[in-house]
C-alpha cells in the first residue's frame, strides 16, 4: 500500500509541514526498529524512551517523512510534520493511510476490567461458528487473515498504526465482523489509539480497580472506558460492506451485574441492553445454574421464552461472559437467541483462561490470568466452594503499575487459600523482592515458611506449589496466563505458564 504524504495529513491550523510534501508513504510506525522504505515515522515520548532522539535513526532506515512534536534539525528530502501530539495526529493518519477500513466493517467494542479477552473469543467464535465472517483482536489473540495467530505483546490494545492495519487487513479478507478488545488505554484521549474507530457497538463487562497508575483516579478510568459507548453516537453506522450499501445495527450492552450499569447506559443515545447472571429484570439471563469442574449447566431467558443451556468453560463467572457473548451476536448479526444456544457447548476457553492442567495428577492444576484484586474475587470463591481439598495459589503483580493493588491481592488470596506463593510476574524496573513483599503486607493468617512463600523464581515458585499439593487440592498458577514472557528491568525473558507446569509435573513423575 502506498499513497502520498499529503493524502494522509489532516489539514488544520495546529500543523506545519515543511520539506518535501509530495513524497510516497508506504508504512507507518513509531519505533525505529520497524522502519523501511518510504516510511511515516512517528517521533513522541514514551515511558522509557523519546522518540525525537531515534529520528536520525529511522531516516537511516528509509523513513521518508517524520511527524514530531519539538523542534528538530530538518534533513533535505525528507517531509516534517510539526503537530501538538504526535501520538494523537497518528490515528486519524493511520485511519486515512488505510483508507477507513472500520467504515467497511462492522465493529463490536469490548472493554471492561475482567473478561474482555473471553467475551472477544466467545463472540468471534459464535460468529464463525454462525457461518459469519469475522476477525478479532485481543490481548490474547487476533484474526486478521487466514488463522489465528497469538498476540507477541504484553499490550491489549495496540497503537492507532496497528489497530486500523489489522482492520485493514481483516476487509481484504472479506470479513463481516470486527471484535475490538477495547482497553482503558486504548479508549483514553492521552493516547487516541481508538479514536478514529467507527464503532457500531460496544459491550462493557464490568468495572473494577485497575491501572491508576496511568488513570490516576478509578472515576478517570471508568470515564475513559465509557468513551467506548459516547463513540457509537458520532458515527455514520451506513457502511459499504464487501462492495454493498448496509445499515448497521447500533446499540450498547452492558452487564447489569456491575455498579456502572447505568453510568455506561447513560453515556450513549442508542439503545442499550443488559445481560445477567443474577438479575431477572434484564433483556437476557441465568437461572438454575450448575458449576462443576467443567464448565456449567444452566437455563437462559429472554423474555417468555427458556433454554437449557451448557457450556464446556470452568468458572461459574464464564456463565456471565457466555450470556454477554451470546446477547451481541444476537443484536449485531441478528441471530435469534435460540439458533445460539446449541452453539454454547462448542465454545473453548482462551488460551491462559481457567485452562486445566492434567498429567494424571491428583489434584487439578489451572492457569489463569487473573491479576487484580476482583478477579480474584471472581475465582476464588467459587474454586474454594467446589474444592475438595484447600487451594494453592502462585502469583505476583506487576512492577510499575498500580501499587495499591497488591497488598489487596494478598488479602484475598489469604481468604481463600491455605497456601499462598509469591513469585515473579512481571517486576520490570521494580526490586523483585520489594514487590512480592508488598503484596505480602496484605496476606492475613498465613505463617512464612509454612503456608506463605515469596519465591521469586517462578519455575521454583510453581515446583513449591506442586510439592505441596494433595490429593483433592487444586493448585492454581495466576497472572501469567498466556503471556510469552516475563518482564525484568535487564529484559524479557520467554515463558509459557502452561508448558511450564507441565514440565514440573512431568519432573514430579506424571505423564498424561
Amino acid at each position: 500500500m502506498t499513497k502520498k504524504f499529503l493524502d494522509i495529513v489532516a489539514p488544520g491550523d495546529s500543523v506545519s509541514i515543511v520539506g518535501d510534501k509530495t513524497v510516497a508513504v508506504s508504512g507507518l510506525s513509531y519505533d525505529s526498529r520497524e522502519i523501511g522504505p518510504g516510511y511515516v515515522f512517528f517521533a513522541f515520548p514514551g515511558l522509557h524512551a523519546d522518540g525525537h532522539d531515534y529520528i536520525g535513526k529511522a531516516i537511516r532506515a528509509g523513513a521518508v517523512a517524520v511527524v514530531h512534536e519539538r523542534p528538530v534539525e530538518y534533513q533535505a528530502g525528507i517531509a516534517y510534520l510539526r503537530v501538538p501530539d504526535a501520538r494523537a495526529a497518528m490515528s486519524p493518519m493511520a485511519a486515512a493511510f488505510y483508507g477507513h477500513p472500520s467504515s467497511r466493517i462492522r465493529v463490536l467494542g469490548v472493554t471492561g476490567t475482567e473478561g474482555k479477552s473471553t467475551v472477544v473469543w466467545l463472540i468471534y467464535r459464535l460468529l464463525d461458528l454462525s457461518g459469519r465472517r469475522a476477525g478479532f483482536f485481543s490481548t490474547v489473540e487476533y484474526r486478521v487473515g487466514d488463522r489465528v495467530e497469538a498476540n507477541p505483546k504484553h499490550q491489549t490494545t495496540p497503537e492507532a498504526t496497528t489497530v486500523h492495519e489489522h482492520l485493514s487487513r481483516m476487509v481484504d479478507s472479506g470479513f463481516e465482523y470486527a471484535i475490538v478488545e477495547s482497553s482503558s488505554h486504548g479508549l483514553s484521549a492521552r493516547t487516541g489509539r481508538l479514536a478514529d474507530i467507527a464503532f457500531d457497538a460496544g459491550l462493557m463487562t464490568n468495572v473494577r480497580h485497575e491501572h491508576l497508575e496511568f488513570h490516576g483516579t478509578w472515576e478517570r478510568y471508568r470515564d475513559d472506558k465509557a468513551n467506548l459507548f459516547r463513540a457509537l453516537d458520532g458515527v455514520d453506522h451506513r457502511k459499504t460492506i464487501a462492495g454493498a450499501a448496509v445499515e448497521v445495527p447500533s446499540f450498547g450492552i452492558v452487564c447489569a451485574d456491575d455498579p456502572s450499569v447505568d453510568y455506561f447506559a447513560d453515556a450513549t443515545a442508542r439503545p442499550v441492553y443488559r445481560y445477567s447472571a443474577t438479575r431477572t429484570d434484564v433483556d437476557l439471563y441465568a437461572t438454575d445454574a450448575v458449576v462443576d469442574e467443567r464448565g456449567a449447566s444452566f437455563v437462559i431467558h429472554e423474555g417468555a421464552e427458556s433454554y437449557p443451556a451448557r457450556i464446556e468453560l470452568p468458572g461459574a463467572f464464564n456463565i456471565e461472559n457466555a450470556l454477554g457473548a451470546t446477547l451481541a451476536v444476537s443484536k449485531l448479526a441478528g441471530i435469534p437467541v435460540a439458533e445460539l444456544v446449541p452453539l454454547l457447548p462448542r465454545l473453548e476457553p482462551v488460551l491462559g483462561r481457567m485452562s486445566r492442567v492434567d498429567m494424571g495428577q491428583p489434584y487439578e492444576v489451572i492457569v489463569d490470568y487473573a491479576h487484580t484484586p476482583s478477579s480474584f474475587e471472581a475465582i476464588l470463591p467459587s474454586l474454594k466452594a467446589r474444592v475438595k481439598g484447600k487451594l494453592l495459589c502462585v502469583f505476583g503483580s506487576g512492577g510499575e503499575r498500580d501499587v495499591q493493588k497488591r497488598p489487596a491481592q494478598g488479602k484475598i488470596a489469604s481468604k481463600y487459600c491455605g497456601v499462598v506463593i509469591l513469585a515473579d510476574e512481571d517486576p520490570r524496573g521494580e526490586d523483585p523482592m520489594a514487590l512480592l513483599e508488598d503484596i505480602a503486607a496484605g496476606c492475613e493468617g498465613l505463617t512464612r515458611g509454612e503456608t506463605l512463600f515469596l519465591i521469586t523464581d517462578r519455575k521454583a515458585a510453581i515446583r513449591k506449589a506442586l510439592s505441596l499439593a494433595r490429593p483433592g487440592d487444586a493448585v492454581l498458577l495466576l497472572g501469567k496466563g498466556h503471556e510469552g514472557t516475563i518482564d525484568y528491568a535487564s529484559g524479557a525473558v520467554p515463558w509459557n505458564e502452561l508448558a511450564e507446569a507441565e514440565s514440573a509435573l512431568h519432573e514430579a513423575g506424571y505423564a498424561p
